[in-house]
Order: C-alpha cells, then sequence, then structure tokens
C-alpha cells in the first residue's frame, strides 16, 4: 500500500469516504457563494457576535501576519477547490446540508465531521468536505503558490478557529 495512512499535518486517520458536498455547499454559501466567498464572511457567519472577539483572539496567537494568511489561503482554498471539482464534472448539490445563515448549526456540524476518534482534526474535517484526494490536490497547490509555511499556518488557525467555536457555542 502506497501513500500516507494519515494526515499531513497531524496523525490523525484519513477520511476515505465520499465528501459530504452538501455541507460544503452550506460552508461556501455561508461564506457568500461559489463566485463570491470570503473567508470573512464565512468567519462572520459561524462565529456571529462573537466575530470580533474571535479575530482578536486569533491574532493575538497567531499574529496579525498569520491571519492575514489564512484569510487568503482559505480563499485560495474554495477557490481552487471549485476549479478542481468542475474540471472533474462533480455535480454538486443544489440544497446545503445546514442553512448556510446558521452559525452554531454550522459550526456544530463542520466539528462532527472532523471528529475522528473522539478527537477533532482539521484534516479530517477538510477531507470530509471535499475527499482526501482532492484535499491532497488542494494541499500540493498551496504549497505551489504559497508554500509549505502557509499551508501549515492555514491547518492551525482553521483548527484553533474551529476549537473555539466548539467551546463558544458549547457543542
Amino acid at each position: 500500500m502506497g501513500g500516507m495512512d494519515h494526515a499531513r499535518f497531524s496523525p490523525a486517520p484519513v477520511y476515505g469516504g465520499a465528501p459530504n458536498l452538501p455541507l460544503t455547499l452550506s460552508m461556501i454559501a455561508a461564506g457568500g457563494g461559489p463566485a463570491n466567498f470570503q473567508t470573512t464572511k464565512l468567519v462572520g457567519t459561524l462565529a456571529g457576535p462573537l466575530t470580533a472577539a474571535e479575530l482578536q483572539s486569533l491574532t493575538a496567537k497567531f499574529g496579525a501576519d498569520n491571519v492575514a494568511s489564512f484569510v487568503d489561503v482559505f480563499n485560495f482554498v474554495i477557490a481552487d477547490a471549485l476549479k478542481i471539482v468542475t474540471a472533474a464534472k462533480v455535480t454538486l448539490p443544489t440544497q446545503p446540508a445546514v442553512d448556510p445563515t446558521d452559525g452554531k448549526g454550522l459550526s456544530a456540524a463542520l466539528y462532527t465531521a472532523g471528529v475522528s476518534n473522539g478527537k477533532f482534526d482539521v484534516e479530517y474535517m477538510l477531507d470530509n468536505l471535499v475527499s482526501h484526494p482532492i484535499h491532497l490536490q488542494i494541499t500540493n497547490d498551496i504549497d505551489a503558490k504559497y508554500g509549505g509555511k502557509a499551508d501549515g499556518n492555514y491547518h492551525a488557525v482553521l483548527t484553533q478557529a474551529m476549537t473555539d467555536l466548539k467551546a463558544a457555542y458549547k457543542l
């Protein structure tokens, strides 16, 4: 058997099932939709009235440059994922899994998508959203465009944001 049997930035297992495209659609819609996706809009939807405090917390922990990099990389990730699935002629669902305006419900669904063996892992969540092969392709594309450090930072900031949302909503 070739390849890795665990995630790239963590020891989490690889999610090998079909992607949860209705949940992916919910996340993209919450960020403004395929043509206008913005990480900042997604964070605002997910965190609701806690957005300013969450951005302050992430900036204090990671620094303004790393938070800005996270936003840029996440915007690229969504555009790249859409480009990949379009090229692969993947039919996207028309109905989201969760109401894209329900920040708490969407946070809960995204967090749950990342839980394996009782622990949250952002890479397991990303595999669940787009499939492991597409997640790997996006990761390689991030590395090619931004470098491995920005890729690792994207994963770290997203992990922290999801963990913070879990705590804030008592999920």
